[in-house]
């Protein structure tokens, strides 16, 4: 069964850094392509970053030069990296992981709130 499962959320103060991280309990992990989204309470779920399987990145324009997203395919592991945080920046966070149509696997999210 496949499952991905976020972890590193939490509340920090603004200018602060959160590290998220979501390993995947898939098969030929490196295959896949991986993103963060995120979803703030009544917006619509958005692209945060994304890195394909040969490892280009790209970032919404709200977090360029704040956000660097990695993988680590020996660890099955997609990590997030989110400094300069700013209230803007309060959302659930979700990690996916896409191959294919049918190979598109969602974790269930974790929580960054960001406050003084």
């Amino acid at each position: 069964q496949v499952q991905l499962v976020e972890s590193g959320g939490g509340s920090v103060q603004p200018g602060g850094s959160l590290r998220l991280s979501c390993t995947a309990s898939i098969r030929l992990f490196s295959a896949y392509d991986l993103s963060w989204y995120r979803q703030a309470p009544g917006k619509q779920r958005e692209l945060v970053a994304r890195i394909s399987s040969a490892g280009n990145t790209n970032y919404a324009d709200s977090v360029k030069g704040r956000f660097t997203i990695s993988r680590d395919n020996a660890e099955n592991t997609v990590s997030l990296q989110m400094n300069s945080l700013n209230p803007a920046d309060t959302a659930v966070y979700s990690c996916r992981a896409h191959w294919t149509t049918a190979l598109n696997y969602w974790g269930p999210g974790t929580q960054v709130t960001v406050s003084s």
